[in-house]
């Protein structure tokens, strides 16, 4: 479904992404773990047309989509989530599912709002409140929600945990979870590794913006160098080379 094929790319003079290659299948969770730094965030970035690659190529379904415009990779079927709170606090919950579905004219979006309501009950309750006055729990749902009136094929979300309770952080992998099973492809980079993990199919772990560990998810979930491995020591021999 996605493939980074020998990816360079950066900010200007420094590069982040080394010669980077993977592939992420589809219907499958993929989390990003790494030191920070390691090139997580960027892949995303680079994913969604952010980033121009300086080489190599950016796939999906094996049609070269390397630094094709936003507009372009949600009519594909991509759709980002950024790290963060990106609402418009003023608008209602409504208005900001509205934004949401700028590109796909008001009729489908109007047509499209209950059924992504339907995974967030508590968003549902508070349609008509101002975005700010949400927890930022419900905030993440509706930033989700926002992404998901898109039906995408890819969604790319960059750490989901950030200022959420234990708790609602178990729900938002929870959707993951189920979005996945219904066949979107989803790219993850949490910083909760540990239950993230327990929620994905596969993990890719990157240092200096290079591939050095791609393996199951149960697999280094049960591996006791889990910890050192996402704290930067995944070139040590055990886990030198990628599955």
């Amino acid at each position: 479904m996605i493939e980074f094929d020998d990816v360079v790319a950066g900010y200007k003079d420094f590069m982040i992404l080394n010669n980077l290659s993977f592939q992420a299948k589809q219907g499958a969770i993929t989390l990003l773990i790494g030191p920070n730094g390691a090139g997580k965030s960027t892949v995303l970035k680079t994913l969604f047309g952010l980033l121009k690659p300086r080489q190599g190529r950016v796939l999906l379904d094996g049609v070269d989509i390397s630094g094709a415009s936003q507009k372009a990779l949600l009519a594909k079927g991509i759709a980002f989530v950024p790290q963060g709170r990106n609402l418009f606090g003023q608008l209602s919950v409504f208005e900001n599912l509205e934004l949401g579905g700028i590109t796909l004219g008001m009729k489908t979006t109007h047509e499209r709002i209950p059924e992504v309501l339907d995974f967030f009950p508590r968003v549902k309750e508070r349609l008509h409140s101002r975005a700010s006055a949400l927890s930022g729990g419900e905030q993440k749902q509706l930033e989700i929600g926002r992404a998901l009136l898109l039906r995408p094929k890819v969604l790319l979300i960059d750490e989901p945990s950030i200022g959420l309770s234990p708790m609602v952080v178990q729900d938002v992998f929870k959707l993951l979870r189920k979005l996945a099973d219904q066949g979107t492809t989803v790219l993850m980079v949490e910083q909760n590794v540990k239950s993230a993990l327990a929620f994905s199919d596969d993990a890719i772990a990157l240092e200096s913006g290079r591939l050095v560990l791609h393996k199951p998810a149960s697999d280094i979930l049960a591996d006791p160098n889990m910890e050192r491995l996402f704290l930067g020591g995944a070139h040590t021999t055990s886990a030198a080379a990628p599955v």
